[in-house]
C-alpha cells in the first residue's frame, strides 16, 4: 500500500454515530474517505469535511481498505453480499475491516466469500462509544490474517488510543464479548459499594471521587460517574444489550468448561433490572435496582463531575 499510508484509499460503510465520530478521526488525519450511508443525508456533513460519498456499497469495490460499522448481522449480509453489495463488483478490496457487532457464524460467512475474491477481512470490534472515539480513547480488537493486520494497521491508529491483534479468525469477536461481560460485572460491583457508602453517610460524589483517584479507579469509574452522581441516565449501552452479551459469554464459557460464577451472577442483576423496566435507558440503572432492593431513595446531587474524557480531539 506504499510507504505512506494517507496514499492508502478507505472506503467507509455506515456513517451511524459511532461510524460518523470514527470516519472524522480518518479525515483529520489527512485520509482519502469514501462514504456508503443507508441514509445518504446523515453522511452529508462528512463531504464537507472532505469525504466522497457513493450511493452503493458497490461503489466502494475499488477502494483499498473498507471498514463496515453496521448494527447486525443481515445488515453485514446485505451491504457485503446483497444487491449492489461490496463483494458484487467487479473488483474488490485488498481488505475490508468489520467493527460491526454480528455473530461468528455470519462474519465467518463473509469471510470465507471474501477470500474467493482476494479480499481478507479482519474482524475490528470496538470498545467505546462517539464520545469516547472524539477523545481519541477508542480501543479495537483485531482479528484475521496477520499480514491483513500489518498492513491495515497505520489506518487503525487514528481511531483510537489501543488496536491490538488478538489472534486468527474471529478471536476478536469473544475478546469483545469478555470485555463487556467485565463491563456488566464492574458497574454493578460499583453500584453496590456505592449504594454502601452512601447509606453509611457520605456523598456519591465524594465517595467517587475518592475511589477514582484510588488505584481502584479507571477510565471507566470516571467515565461512568457522572451518570451515579447526578442519576443522567442517558443510554450509551442498555441493559438489553448489555445481557446479550452476558448471554454470549457464558454460553462461550460452558463452550471452553470455563466456569463464571460471578458473571452468572451479575448477569442475573441486569435481567433484574431489565425486569423492572430499565431498558431503554443506561445500564447504569444498576445503580437505581441496587438503592431498591436496600431501602435507599436516591436524589440528583446536582454536582459537575469530570468523565475522565476531557475535550482532547487529537488522540
Amino acid at each position: 500500500m506504499g510507504d505512506n499510508e494517507t496514499t492508502t484509499s478507505i472506503g467507509w460503510i455506515g456513517a451511524g454515530r459511532m461510524g460518523y465520530a470514527m470516519i472524522e478521526r480518518l479525515l483529520d488525519a489527512g485520509h482519502d474517505v469514501s462514504v456508503y450511508n443507508r441514509t445518504r443525508s446523515k453522511a452529508e456533513p462528512l463531504a464537507q469535511r472532505g469525504a466522497k460519498l457513493v450511493d452503493s456499497p458497490a461503489q466502494l469495490a475499488d477502494r483499498d481498505v473498507v471498514f463496515v460499522m453496521v448494527a447486525a448481522s443481515e445488515d453485514l449480509e446485505a451491504v457485503t453480499i446483497g444487491e449492489d453489495g461490496l463483494l458484487t463488483a467487479d473488483s474488490s478490496p485488498q481488505i475490508i475491516v468489520d467493527s460491526s457487532t454480528v455473530s461468528a457464524t455470519v462474519s465467518e460467512k463473509i469471510r470465507g466469500l471474501a477470500a474467493e475474491r482476494g479480499t481478507a477481512l479482519l474482524a475490528a470490534p470496538v470498545s467505546g462509544n462517539p464520545k469516547v472515539v472524539r477523545s481519541g480513547k477508542l480501543t479495537l480488537a483485531v482479528s484475521g490474517p496477520k499480514e491483513a493486520f500489518d498492513r491495515a494497521e497505520p489506518l487503525l491508529k487514528p481511531l483510537g488510543r489501543g488496536v491490538t491483534y488478538v489472534g486468527e479468525g474471529e478471536v476478536a469477536r469473544l475478546v469483545k464479548i469478555c470485555h463487556n461481560v467485565f463491563l456488566g460485572v464492574v458497574v454493578q460491583s460499583l453500584a453496590e459499594i456505592t449504594v454502601l457508602a452512601e447509606r453509611g453517610g457520605t456523598s456519591r460524589q465524594a465517595f467517587l471521587e475518592f475511589l477514582n483517584n484510588s488505584v481502584m479507579g479507571s477510565t471507566f469509574t470516571r467515565y461512568k460517574s457522572p451518570a451515579f452522581v447526578n442519576l443522567d441516565f442517558t443510554p450509551t449501552f442498555t441493559n438489553i444489550l448489555l445481557r446479550k452479551d452476558f448471554d454470549l459469554g457464558l454460553e462461550a464459557a460452558r463452550e471452553h468448561g470455563v466456569p463464571m460464577p460471578v458473571a452468572a451472577l451479575a448477569a442475573e442483576m441486569v435481567s433484574s433490572a431489565i425486569g423492572a423496566g430499565h431498558t431503554t435507558e443506561d445500564f447504569a440503572t444498576l445503580l437505581l435496582e441496587q438503592a431498591r432492593r436496600s431501602g435507599v431513595e436516591l436524589v440528583s446531587e446536582n454536582v459537575d463531575v469530570d468523565d475522565g474524557l476531557g475535550t482532547d480531539t487529537n488522540g
